[in-house]
C-alpha cells in the first residue's frame, strides 16, 4: 500500500508526463516556429533511412547550425523524457527493450498522424532519432535509479 508521499510523487509524475505529452504534440503539430501551421497539399514522406540525416549534415553550412541541431538533436532530445518517464511511471516497464519498442511505437503514431494530417512529414530518420532518444532516456533512468538504490542502501 502506498503512503501519502508515494501517492503525491505518482500524481506529480503523471502530471509532468501529461504536460510533456501535450508540449510534444504542440511542437509536432501546431508550432508555427517549426512550420506546423502550413498544411501541405501533398503527402510528404521519407522512407530512405539516413536520407534526411545526411541532407542536414551535408548542407549544415547552408541550413545553419540552429536548423541542424533542432532537427537532429531535437528529435533525440524530445524523446529522452519519454524514455525516463515510462519506467518511472510503471515498474512493469522497467526493461530497455520494452521502453525502446514503446518509444518506437509512440514515434510511429506521431509520424503517421503527421502524414495523414499533412501537418509535417513521415520520416524514418525521425523514427530512428526519436527511438534513440527514448533509449537514452531509459539509460538515464537506469543510472539514476541505480545511484538512488545505492544511496538508500548506505543510509539504511
Amino acid at each position: 500500500m502506498e503512503n501519502k508521499s508515494e501517492k503525491l510523487i505518482r500524481v506529480l509524475a503523471w502530471t509532468i508526463f501529461t504536460i510533456y505529452i501535450i508540449m510534444l504534440f504542440y511542437f509536432m503539430f501546431f508550432s508555427e516556429r517549426y512550420g506546423r501551421t502550413v498544411i501541405h497539399s501533398d503527402y510528404n514522406y521519407n522512407l530512405e533511412l539516413f536520407k534526411e540525416i545526411k541532407r542536414f549534415w551535408n548542407y549544415r553550412e547552408i541550413l545553419g547550425v540552429e536548423s541542424v541541431v533542432l532537427n537532429l538533436g531535437g528529435n533525440v532530445a524530445g524523446f529522452i523524457p519519454f524514455g525516463i518517464m515510462i519506467p518511472f511511471l510503471s515498474k512493469k516497464r522497467r526493461n530497455f527493450f520494452l521502453v525502446t519498442i514503446l518509444t518506437l511505437e509512440f514515434s510511429l503514431l506521431i509520424e503517421v498522424t503527421q502524414l495523414i494530417t499533412k501537418a509535417g512529414s513521415f520520416d524514418v530518420d525521425d523514427l530512428l532519432l526519436n527511438t534513440l532518444g527514448g533509449s537514452i532516456g531509459y539509460m538515464v533512468f537506469g543510472i539514476v535509479n541505480a545511484l538512488l538504490k545505492r544511496w538508500r542502501k548506505k543510509d539504511a
